[in-house]
């Protein structure tokens, strides 16, 4: 029901609202008028790329907490976010690159790359890609890559400029050609997720447990993170980097439905979907003719449940 009243709520309210006439017109018998324009071509495909990229979005974070067994895990944590900034600032400053669906895949090939660092450093040593060494690895890389973007954009006025309106995250830009061209990354990454079920409850019992059951813990955090690269690698492609919606929505999942993927996973995305789209409202008119950017909107929304959930002690419980 929360998915339903967002998407209703993102196709109707904005700086020019919408009556039902109007957007049943648009949806069914468009015409080609202003108000059918605004939802064909406005609406429809931001409600459209906040449900794919929310979903990703709850996916990935609800995945990186089981490999790792850290409630504070995400994309962020395993170095997706930090790699794909610093792949987006490689061809922000290349000239001749400037449209949104020419540099975004390379955002998505950076974030794979420094998953892959992340776990080649991580799965050093007797003991392979233990939960800890995952999470010291993806905080040391994600500090280097960062501190490399930062050296960059500060030595650079006109790439400080371009980068700053993409690193928020936004779907203002959304269009139905991008949102396609991810969805079978989407289809991807929610696919090899759905698999890793049952091998992410066994592995959240303990590494000798779950080896016992035969989950081999080092396979299911090799294919889980293959998982989260795409899933936050698609999420990133279509709105850019949104932070915290990854890491609040599995929490709330599990609030309601208890630490069993099966329920965690979908509940994950249909939450994520919900807050992102709930956020680009907000966005739209809490300074309205103005836009907020998604990004804002979404860690201001984010922010009181999380720090509800960590009051009732339910973040503890993976």
């Amino acid at each position: 029901m929360l998915v339903v009243l967002a998407v209703v709520l993102s196709m109707k309210v904005g700086a020019r609202p919408l009556s039902w006439a109007e957007l049943s017109h648009g949806l069914l018998r468009f015409s080609g008028d202003r108000s059918d324009i605004v939802v064909r071509h406005v609406r429809l495909p931001r409600t459209v790329a906040g449900l794919v990229a929310g979903a990703c979005l709850g996916l990935s974070g609800a995945v990186a907490q089981g490999i790792t067994r850290n409630p504070l895990a995400g994309p962020d944590t395993l170095g997706v976010n930090a790699g794909a900034a610093a792949a987006m600032i490689a061809i922000l400053a290349m000239p001749g690159i400037g449209a949104l669906t020419g540099y975004v895949w390379f955002g998505f090939l950076g974030g794979a790359l420094a998953a892959l660092a992340v776990y080649a450093i991580g799965g050093t040593g007797r003991d392979g890609a233990t939960p800890v060494k995952l999470a010291l690895a993806g905080a040391a890389v994600s500090a280097l890559l960062t501190a490399m973007t930062s050296a960059f954009i500060l030595l650079d006025r006109d790439l400080f400029a371009r980068y700053r309106y993409w690193i928020i995250g936004s779907l203002a830009r959304a269009d139905l050609i991008t949102v396609g061209q991810a969805v079978p990354f989407a289809v991807a990454g929610m696919l090899i997720a759905v698999l890793l079920v049952r091998r992410l409850d066994a592995v959240a019992l303990g590494e000798d447990t779950a080896r016992g059951l035969g989950a081999r813990p080092g396979v299911t955090r090799g294919v889980g993170l293959v998982a989260v690269v795409i899933l936050a690698g698609t999420a990133t492609a279509i709105a850019g980097p949104v932070a915290f919606v990854g890491l609040v929505a599995p929490h709330a999942a599990r609030a309601l439905a208890g630490t069993a993927h099966r329920w965690v996973l979908p509940l994950s995305a249909l939450l994520s979907a919900a807050l992102v789209l709930l956020a680009d409202v907000a966005g739209r008119v809490v300074i309205a003719p103005e836009e907020v950017q998604i990004g804002v909107t979404a860690a201001v929304l984010g922010g009181p449940a999380f720090l509800y959930l960590v009051r009732t002690r339910k973040v503890a419980e993976l």
